[in-house]
This record gives structure tokens, C-alpha cells and sequence, in this order.
């Protein structure tokens, strides 16, 4: 069974270890690491996720475009969405075009944690990459928006 301890300096073994699935191991794992560093906030993962999520756009998100974002289902984001909203982080708003529609936006103390939030990921991500050579970094971020680019039109 493979573990997040197995890898260090050692090669990979590429018959365990597919590259979509390394791909998934590491942004979870990177993500475990952010939320170790955010412990102390009180907040689960899934809810820093969404209300960064939120701030980082410059429009008001639905509820079903805040689920697709996320990866999950519209109906498991409704308690979600509820937390926030009572925990002051995330309000619902009408738009005038549609009085039945919701959008979702930040408060001031969303955006207190998103900035946060922010911090934590950007220092840890500088800490991250120093594993590997700017050339290295550039040249994934390359393949990166790549795959992206073609998983997106699937």
C-alpha cells in the first residue's frame, strides 16, 4: 500500500503509481498540508475550500457553481452553504433580474480568511517548490495547463 511517507529521493515505481493518480496524491496531499497549517482556525477543509473559492471571483457564485467547483453535488453543498452563512463567513443575495435566485459572496470576515488562507497556501507553496528548479516549475506549470486545458473539453 502506498503511503504520502514512501516518497523521497527514491524513483518512483511507475507500475504502482499511475500518473493520474500521483496527480491526485499530490494535490491532496498539498492540500492535508495547507489544512495542518490552518488547524488552529477551527474550520473544516471543506469550508476554507469554499470560501476561498467564493473570494476568489470577481462575481457572485450560484450554488450549483459553487458545487461544480468544489467537485460535488449541488445537494451536498446546501449544509455547506448553511454553515457559512451562520457562521458569518459567506451571505446569500438576490439578483434583480431573478428574486428566486441565490448567489453567494463573502462578508468581510470571509475575506479576513480567505486573505488568510492565502497566505498560508502561497507560503507553503514557496516552501514546496523549492524542491525543484524554476525551470522545473515552469515547464510543469506548462504540462499542467496543458492537461488542463484537454481534461476541460471531456
Amino acid at each position: 500500500r502506498y503511503s504520502s511517507n514512501d516518497i523521497d529521493s527514491r524513483p518512483i515505481d511507475n507500475r504502482q503509481l499511475t500518473f493520474s493518480h500521483l496527480l491526485y496524491l499530490t494535490a491532496h496531499h498539498w492540500r492535508l498540508a495547507v489544512n495542518r497549517r490552518l488547524k488552529n482556525l477551527g474550520l473544516s477543509q471543506a469550508s476554507w475550500v469554499a470560501v476561498a473559492s467564493i473570494a476568489r471571483h470577481q462575481q457572485p457564485l450560484s450554488q450549483s457553481e459553487l458545487a461544480q467547483e468544489l467537485g460535488v453535488e449541488s445537494p451536498t453543498i446546501v449544509p455547506l452553504i448553511h454553515r457559512l452563512v451562520a457562521l458569518g463567513l459567506v451571505e446569500r443575495i438576490t439578483t434583480a433580474s431573478d428574486k428566486r435566485k441565490r448567489l453567494l459572496v463573502v462578508t468581510d470576515k470571509g475575506k479576513a480568511l480567505y486573505e488568510q488562507v492565502k497566505t498560508v497556501a502561497d507560503d507553503l507553496r514557496e516552501e514546496i517548490l523549492t524542491a525543484i528548479t524554476p525551470q522545473e516549475q515552469e515547464q510543469t506549470q506548462r504540462v499542467l495547463e496543458k492537461l488542463l486545458r484537454e481534461v476541460e473539453k471531456k
